[in-house]
């Protein structure tokens, strides 16, 4: 039966690592694909611009809109291809923003109101444009929720896996000055080799291979270190969550498609 067991996580930029066990390759790669292209998140689709004249030509705008993180509220709201409205658009599956700026000065994320408190932009002080005197930027964006597999604005994060380490060290071996300029700087600590600052630095690649009698690198082809490096619209929890939710979804419709 798989675990799952959080390692650590990175208070700066959100970003955890955790362990996956007792798990077959494919399985680790459908988490993985499934964090990436079917955990949702909420972007911003439509802009009707009311006036713009700014250097940027309106499609540029709405791209650069389209690219802002926008904090998701999964409980709140629904994709709207499964919404009530049918697409239509509706409060439970979009949310108005509204972005008024006149310059001289740069147009912010943060001039973007959200009709939502809960949808607002992850990183406020992400630029959008540059205003001269007189030039005026006013706008009314529409944003939904969306899957990666539709557009890349949509994904939650970057997600990647390896195999789970062991590393055994012998300063000692009789070889070690010889091999000792081959290791890489940030892998030493008072002129040894330290196994925990391998692990930190994530020098697997780099210490691998060199002198199995001083450095020796196994790993177990059933534990993955899942490394998650989220955009900033769910935590990494939220989107672990969820896509063991989408994975059990399809496996159900899977389950009840072979039964018919």
């Amino acid at each position: 039966m798989s675990k799952i067991e959080f390692v650590s996580k990175n208070k700066e930029n959100n970003r955890s690592i955790f362990l996956l066990k007792d798990v077959t390759p494919a399985l680790a790669n459908a988490v993985r694909r499934t964090i990436m292209d079917s955990v949702p998140t909420i972007a911003i689709e439509n802009v009707e611009l009311s006036d713009n004249s700014s250097a940027l030509y309106d499609e540029m705008i709405a791209h650069r809109l389209g690219l802002v993180p926008l904090t998701t509220d999964l409980k709140s709201y629904t994709l709207p291809e499964k919404c009530k409205c049918n697409g239509e658009g509706c409060g439970r599956c979009t949310v108005k923003l509204v972005l008024k700026a006149k310059g001289p000065g740069y147009v912010y994320a943060s001039d973007l109101k959200s009709k939502d408190p809960a949808v607002k932009p992850v990183y406020p002080e992400m630029i959008i444009a540059k205003l001269l005197k007189n030039q005026e930027l006013i706008l009314e964006a529409t944003a939904v929720l969306g899957k990666g597999s539709q557009h890349v604005k949509f994904s939650p994060g970057l997600v990647w896996y390896n195999y789970k380490p062991t590393i055994t060290v012998n300063n000692n071996y009789s070889k070690f000055e010889e091999f000792k300029d081959k290791y890489p700087q940030k892998a030493f600590k008072d002129g040894k080799i330290d196994k925990k600052l391998i692990e930190e630095n994530n020098l697997y690649d780099a210490c691998d291979g060199i002198n199995d009698d001083i450095v020796k690198i196994e790993y177990d082809p059933s534990t993955f270190v899942f490394n998650i490096e989220p955009w900033g619209q769910l935590t990494p929890k939220e989107m672990l969550t969820e896509a063991f939710n989408v994975l059990n979804e399809k496996l159900q419709e899977l389950d009840e498609k072979l039964g018919k």
